[in-house]
Formats: C-alpha cells, sequence, structure tokens
C-alpha cells in the first residue's frame, strides 16, 4: 500500500500514545501545540504528512479544549493531504448525553460526532462507548474496541473461587453479561435510584451473592458512589468480597477519597485516561497493546473481531 502509517499525540493522551507507537514498533510523530499568551492555540505537524495514513490519539475529557485540539489537528492532517485519518479516541468524552432524557437540553455526543467528521476524520477508534449506540450518529467506520480482552486476563489470573459478576446499574448489563457467559457463572444486577446527578437515593440488589466473590463491571467511574454504595450492600448480603472494574477513571469531586474508605479489595481501570493521582487500591492496567494491534489491522485492512470477547469465548 502507498503512504505510511504516522502516529500523533494530543496533549491529552501523550503518555498512552507513546506507548502505542512503541507497541506498534513505529516512532510517535513530531507534532507541535503552540500556544498564545490569551489561552488560543495552534497544532503543527512538523514532518510532512501527505499521502500517509495518519492516527491521531486524544482522549476528549474535561476540559473541552481536549476536544477542540483534537479537531484542530484532524483539521490541520486533512489540510496537509494525508491520504486518511483516523482519530484514536480512548474515551470519548460527552458519551453520557446521547439522547435527549428532558425538555431542551443538547444531545452532546451526536453534536461532537458532527464536529469530528466535519473536521474532516475518516474513521473514529474508541474504547467502551457509555452507550454503544452512538456509534450510529457517525456515517464514517467506527471501530469500538472492548476492555474485557484486557479485564479478563487480569480476572483469570486472580484464579478466584465462586466468582460471581455483578451490574452496578441496569445500564451495564449488557456489558456484565457477555463477560459471565464467557467465564460460565452467573450474574446479579445492583438496580439504582438517583435524587439527582451523582447522587443515589437508594440501590436494591437482584440476586444472591452469599458465599461469592463479586467483581462489578462497568464503564466509567466518576465519583465512585455508586461502585462503593454497590460494594456495602453486597458485602450486607454476604458477599466474600467485592472488586470492581471499570474502563475509563474519570474519577472526580470525592472518588479517590471514596474508594479508599470503601468495601472494595481493589479498583481495576484502564489508562485510556490519566490518574489525578495514585491510591493502594487502583490499579491500572494497559489498553496500548489492545490500540496497536487495531491500529495496524486497520491500516491493513484485517479484521479487528478477534480483538472481541465474543470471539474468545470459550
Amino acid at each position: 500500500m502507498d503512504g505510511s502509517v504516522k502516529i500523533f499525540a494530543g496533549t491529552s493522551s501523550s503518555y498512552l500514545a507513546e506507548n502505542i507507537s512503541k507497541s506498534s514498533g513505529k516512532k510517535l510523530g513530531s507534532l507541535t501545540i503552540q500556544k498564545f499568551s490569551d489561552g488560543e492555540f495552534q497544532p503543527v505537524f512538523n514532518e510532512s504528512i501527505r499521502g500517509d495514513y495518519v492516527f491521531i490519539v486524544q482522549s476528549t475529557f474535561a476540559p473541552s479544549d481536549n476536544l477542540m485540539e483534537l479537531l484542530m489537528m484532524i483539521d490541520a492532517a486533512r489540510r496537509a493531504s494525508a491520504r486518511y485519518i483516523t482519530a484514536v479516541i480512548p474515551y470519548f468524552g460527552y458519551a453520557r448525553q446521547d439522547r435527549k432524557d428532558k425538555p431542551r437540553v443538547s444531545i452532546a455526543s451526536k453534536l461532537v460526532a458532527n464536529l469530528l467528521t466535519t473536521a474532516g476524520a475518516n474513521r473514529i477508534m474508541a474504547m467502551d462507548l457509555h452507550a454503544p449506540q452512538i456509534q450510529g450518529f457517525f456515517d464514517i467506520p467506527f471501530d469500538h474496541l472492548d476492555s474485557s480482552a484486557i479485564f479478563i486476563p487480569y480476572i483469570q489470573n486472580l484464579k478466584m473461587e465462586n466468582i460471581i459478576f455483578a451490574a452496578p446499574d441496569v445500564g451495564s448489563t449488557n456489558r456484565v453479561r457477555e463477560v459471565a457467559k464467557y467465564f460460565e457463572v452467573d450474574m446479579v444486577i445492583c438496580d439504582k435510584q438517583r435524587k439527582r446527578a451523582n447522587e443515589i437515593a437508594a440501590m436494591t440488589v437482584i440476586g444472591d451473592v452469599a458465599g461469592k466473590n463479586v467483581v462489578l463491571i462497568d464503564d466509567i467511574c466518576d465519583t465512585a458512589g455508586t461502585l462503593c454504595k454497590a460494594a456495602v450492600i453486597l458485602k450486607e448480603r454476604g458477599a466474600l468480597s467485592v472488586r470492581a472494574f471499570c474502563t475509563h477513571p474519570v474519577l472526580s469531586g470525592n472518588a479517590y477519597e471514596n474508594i479508599e474508605n470503601s468495601e472494595l479489595e481493589e479498583l481495576v481501570v484502564c489508562d485510556t485516561l490519566p490518574l489525578k493521582r495514585t491510591s493502594k487500591k487502583i490499579k491500572v492496567l494497559s489498553t496500548a497493546d489492545l490500540f496497536a494491534v487495531a491500529i495496524r489491522n486497520t491500516y491493513e485492512n484485517k479484521s479487528i473481531s478477534s480483538l472481541f470477547i465474543h470471539s474468545q469465548r470459550k
């Protein structure tokens, strides 16, 4: 194929892009983000990318400058005559705003999809969208990677007996069911009711966890309120231990304190977002190898279905 593969890093995900490039056996491309005194910035590619397959790695978590930077990098690559531009977005921000759940609100994830497409992206690659149907907001190819390929080997190495998987809320049911099927064990559901955003009013457990080692699985850990509340209730219901696996460690507000003072044995997360601080209870697993394989297969026009849990099921 004509054209080289070049991987570039946005400011917020430079640590991950460096590891992806190492795993890919390719040197990270040279790009500078010029900043002006008023806070405005401008991305500049320091090498020719004419006719190349460009992969831009950038998560779009707060502040919104991260999203704007990604859009401007895509625009710059398009204007520099890149052959094919893939936005690699480990954490797709604004994914929780995927529907109009009350009057007079924005569907922000659809807006972001429009912005990325208009900027010039030819393809999107992301991991564990909060709502998988967000892929339908795009009219360009979308590779939706699954963190189960990373979490499952870790869980297997724990060699836990009497394991059971739990969904911390109804929205996580499908994700947890797939992992439970892989291990051929049961699952339970923690049904929560909220007073308002980030505040839980009540929670009930659907299923029996007595004498079990419980593994909670979710896509995002924000304030950690849901996970910590679930851990308390599961322990009260007779669980031997409770640990949680969450792809994206947003960890805002009092999240770190909540986790350190919780009943959780550990919280295992991916490096799609940088941690703000360390914690003895938080374990970070790398996504670099998974993204590197996905990037290589995308460029070589190979299938990436082998990276998904349904292809690895026993």
